[in-house]
């Protein structure tokens, strides 16, 4: 039954133009990180360029793919984020805002298969925007000519997306329970929203460690250098607030009544 819920919510986004909106939203991260790298390689074409060529320059960014990664984690990381979170919105909330949720509630399957479906759904879309973006970096990188570019680097830099991209996925139940409690797309995007900036301030904290939407942060390196490894705690953290949103998701689609 979980594979044909399954496929059925992987039918919905057929005729959707979100996928791609999401898709094209991350990919002019690397075009953005590609285009200080090219101004960087040439002081003269700097010059041209006025002001932004002289940001460039006195931000101490490198041409090189060492800083074309970590510029990415942390566009992945954070941004990432945010654009995960109107993904699970959207999954969620577009039930109500569609008003097919009458017949999501209605139908003989156990309402917990569709928490089930629509997070793998999320976590597919979510893989996939990350992957392309992974391959247009390295197409980028290599067409610049940035020194540093191996395949031991490359290798590093698509296990970083990875792990920085599942630790994002793991706050996305909450952001899914947001939503069909709210009943709307706003509630959610707004939350995930104030749950980064809350997240970036606590970074800079001892809490850190405890705090959900503090731990991409310190991954990435926004508020604090990176780190390779996360403290044991800060995975039970992850854990549990995955678990819980979950839990909390599938219990308020079960005690739901139909109001459409």
């Amino acid at each position: 039954m979980i594979a044909t819920v399954f496929r059925g919510e992987l039918t919905k986004l057929r005729r959707t133009i979100a996928p791609w909106v999401t898709l094209g939203s991350l990919m002019l991260g690397p075009l953005a990180i590609a285009l200080f790298m090219w101004i960087i390689k040439d002081p003269g074409r700097a010059a041209q360029f006025g002001l932004l060529g002289t940001k460039v320059e006195l931000s101490g960014i490198e041409a090189s793919w060492a800083s074309f990664a970590s510029f990415l984690s942390l566009i992945v990381g954070l941004g990432g984020t945010l654009l995960l979170a109107f993904v699970a919105a959207y999954v969620f909330g577009r039930e109500y805002s569609e008003g097919t949720a009458k017949v999501m509630l209605t139908l003989p399957v156990p309402r917990p298969w569709f928490v089930v479906a629509k997070l793998l759904v999320v976590a597919l879309w979510w893989l996939v925007i990350v992957l392309v973006v992974f391959a247009e970096s390295v197409a980028v990188g290599l067409g610049l000519g940035l020194p540093g570019i191996t395949v031991g680097t490359v290798g590093s830099l698509l296990g970083s997306l990875l792990a920085v991209a599942g630790i994002s996925y793991l706050l996305a139940p909450v952001v899914a329970l947001v939503t069909v409690w709210a009943r709307g797309y706003l509630a959610p995007v707004g939350f995930a929203l104030g749950m980064l900036l809350l997240g970036n301030v606590i970074g800079h904290t001892g809490w850190a460690p405890w705090f959900p939407w503090s731990i991409v942060p310190i991954l990435v390196g926004s508020v604090s250098s990176p780190v390779d490894t996360l403290p044991v705690g800060s995975l039970v953290v992850l854990a549990a607030t995955f678990a819980a949103g979950i839990a909390g998701t599938m219990w308020k689609l079960q005690t739901a009544d139909n109001t459409q």
